[in-house]
């Protein structure tokens, strides 16, 4: 079996590949031309993209591994009958604590400070500067949609740590909720056309 890791990201996945299998590996790192070029003998191809193009080049593929969460680089219309699609999981907490901070960045301006900060002002209420009021996390709303999965279930922990208000939907509303969220609900079904 022949497994190919095309691009950096998909590169990065090969040394725990090489630890746990005794297939032979090939990685690449260039344009889509020179991946098109090499997925001939190619039966396990681990990228964040695949293409028709790709399919077409590769007859022999049977698995096509994302080392991500996401599929939306993937045109799953081209993978063959006898080709499996598989994704990565186990990030959901480097996920959730990204988010959480990527809300008190947006929040409390810190790219606007850092850039103020870098040209050498400083911008504080005690500065004498006029400076817009910080937003704060406490009161505001967080919404999930397909609280189902592991992953959304890791962002009430800690939305609520910022005294956030959860509101969340899922496919089965009727299942227990441990953290009791403000509201939870299942998807509203029409009965009209």
């Amino acid at each position: 079996m022949k497994v190919a890791f095309a691009g950096v990201f998909a590169d990065r996945s090969r040394t725990g590949y090489a630890r746990g299998c005794r297939s032979r590996a090939t990685s690449w790192h260039g344009g889509e031309q020179e991946v098109l070029a090499r997925l001939g003998d190619v039966d396990v191809l681990v990228s964040m993209a695949f293409t028709r193009e790709m399919a077409t080049a590769a007859p022999r593929l049977r698995l096509v591994q994302v080392p991500g969460a996401g599929l939306d680089r993937v045109d799953r219309e081209a993978l063959g009958p006898e080709t499996a699609l598989a994704n990565a999981y186990g990030h959901d907490v480097g996920i959730a604590e990204y988010v959480v901070g990527a809300m008190l960045a947006l929040a409390r301006s810190f790219c606007r400070l850092d850039a103020s900060l870098r040209q050498g002002r400083w911008e504080s209420v005690w500065s004498g500067a006029p400076v817009p009021l910080w937003s704060e996390l406490a009161g505001k709303t967080r919404r999930i949609v397909g609280y189902g999965a592991d992953r959304p279930r890791r962002w009430p922990r800690r939305a609520l740590a910022f005294d956030m208000e959860v509101m969340a939907i899922r496919r089965d509303a009727s299942r227990p909720d441990p953290h009791r969220l403000a509201y939870l609900r299942g998807p509203r079904r029409s009965t009209t056309c």
